[in-house]
């Protein structure tokens, strides 16, 4: 950690401590509802929303969300709520950190090391795979063969792991010893599946199954989860606030010297309302993170309110927007996320997996983290099929257009819009895959044999 890195996180602290004051109510249900909508209608950006094209082909769209975004971001600022004060940036201010953000950045360890870049709409190059049993619990027993058969598959390049539903056999309670034991546990964990894997050097993120900050001390202790190999979740709770407990995940992150992933979750139907003021809030968030987290990539995730993933046409125009807008106009890293509502074994996962993982990869997403099964409803329904697909889609989008990947996603969406809001369960890990092998059974092979034979018939090629 370096003292300008110190300067820099003690500017922002104190900015928590002196800013203007706001309460809570005011700052949630007046000040960002109302100015978001007020910024999109000076920049004429109402009702842009194109459902006849869920990714967006216009760039010039995109660049003026981002311009809309920027001030948005300038006259808002951000929300202690530990303070209730406004954590405010200049123009300067967040023009400097943008153009100093970290372009490239490489994590892992022997064969398994990879390499972070930015990337641009349409890039050639693919983003890098991070697969998951996102935000899922899962049973202790079955946490380790799960990461094990997601990072089995050479495609995958990042291992982030699920959420530890017990610590030998107990509860894991926020902000208690349970915790913080619960995080070192996750490392240790993680560490055995890619062991058995056969990939010990893969970057992996830490820590997931962290409710407060204590989880996350606990995962970066001595023996937890290494630096050179670790992306530091460190994710505001909601758009535009800054709290303490984030910023002491920062501080332990520049202390050991491991690199951040900083993120936030804009929703349709929340209070920036239409798909318009979600991209734009999103927009301005990231921009906000930029200049306050000293962030390595940062996550961007819009979801619809109405069902919780982001496979809808509403979701994938918003999130092509806002990363078209964000890997155009800076030099951060984008991190993209899939957050599927069907259950795993069927193939309106691989349809939802599909259509997001085009929308964040040829809108400009460096990174892009798949898969998060049944939006989190039920504990174990997950298995490592649907992750390699996730990569597959992913590196099968290098230098695809926009107005191809649109095509295929036009075509795909009828398969599935319908049934958002009353999606099928699937079936769970146990069900899926064979235990020994870790290999998945025969019938959800098949079902994702004949979906990448429809992708094909669409022209996209399998890696």
């Amino acid at each position: 950690m370096t003292n300008s890195m110190v300067s820099k996180l003690l500017e922002v602290m104190d900015r928590t401590l002196i800013g203007p004051p706001i309460s809570r109510k005011e700052w949630d249900y007046k000040l960002v509802p109302r100015t978001t909508m007020r910024v999109l209608k000076d920049h004429g950006l109402e009702r842009t929303f194109d459902p006849n094209n869920p990714i967006n082909t216009d760039l010039s769209l995109a660049d003026e969300f981002w311009e809309a975004g920027f001030s948005l971001a300038v006259e808002l600022g951000m929300f202690c709520p530990e303070t209730e004060r406004i954590v405010k940036f200049t123009e300067e201010e967040i023009e400097e950190a943008l153009k100093n953000a970290v372009s490239e950045v490489s994590l892992g360890k022997g064969k398994d090391r990879i390499t972070i870049k930015v990337r641009v709409p349409e890039d050639p190059s693919p983003p890098i795979a991070a697969m998951s049993a996102l935000g899922l619990s899962v049973s202790e027993e079955l946490y380790v063969p799960i990461c094990q058969s997601i990072a089995q598959y050479r495609i995958v390049d990042m291992l982030l792991g699920a959420c530890l539903d017990r610590l030998h056999g107990r509860e894991v309670r926020s902000r208690t010893p349970y915790e913080t034991l619960a995080g070192f546990y996750e490392a240790k964990l993680v560490k055995e599946a890619l062991h058995r894997a056969g990939r010990p050097g893969m970057p992996v993120f830490g820590v997931e199954g962290a409710p407060t900050e204590y989880g996350f001390f606990g995962g970066f202790l001595p023996g937890g989860f290494e630096p050179e190999c670790t992306l530091a979740i460190c994710l505001i709770p909601e758009p535009f606030t800054l709290p303490h407990r984030i910023l002491h995940r920062v501080a332990v992150a520049l202390i050991t010297g491991t690199s951040i992933e900083a993120g936030h979750m804009t929703t349709i139907g929340g209070y920036f309302g239409p798909p318009e003021g979600a991209a734009l809030g999103a927009i301005a968030a990231h921009i906000l993170q930029a200049a306050s987290m000293q962030p390595t990539v940062i996550e961007s995730t819009i979801l619809d309110g109405r069902y919780f993933g982001n496979c809808g046409r509403e979701a994938l125009w918003a999130t092509s927007v806002a990363n078209q807008a964000k890997s155009r106009n800076s030099r951060s890293m984008v991190l993209g996320i899939t957050s599927q509502v069907a259950g795993p074994g069927t193939d309106m996962i691989l349809y939802e997996t599909a259509c997001i993982s085009l929308a964040e990869a040829v809108s400009g997403a460096a990174i892009v983290i798949g898969t998060r099964p049944t939006a989190c409803k039920y504990p174990n329904y997950c298995s490592g099929l649907e992750n390699k697909f996730c990569a597959e889609i992913l590196k099968a989008s290098a230098g695809m257009k926009l107005s191809d990947a649109n095509y295929v996603v036009k075509e795909l969406l009828p398969k599935y819009e319908r049934r958002l809001r009353d999606p099928p369960k699937g079936r769970s890990f146990k069900e899926l895959t064979n235990l020994v092998t870790l290999k998945p059974v025969p019938d959800w092979l098949a079902i994702y044999e004949k979906v990448w034979k429809e992708l094909e018939e669409l022209g996209i090629s399998k890696p």
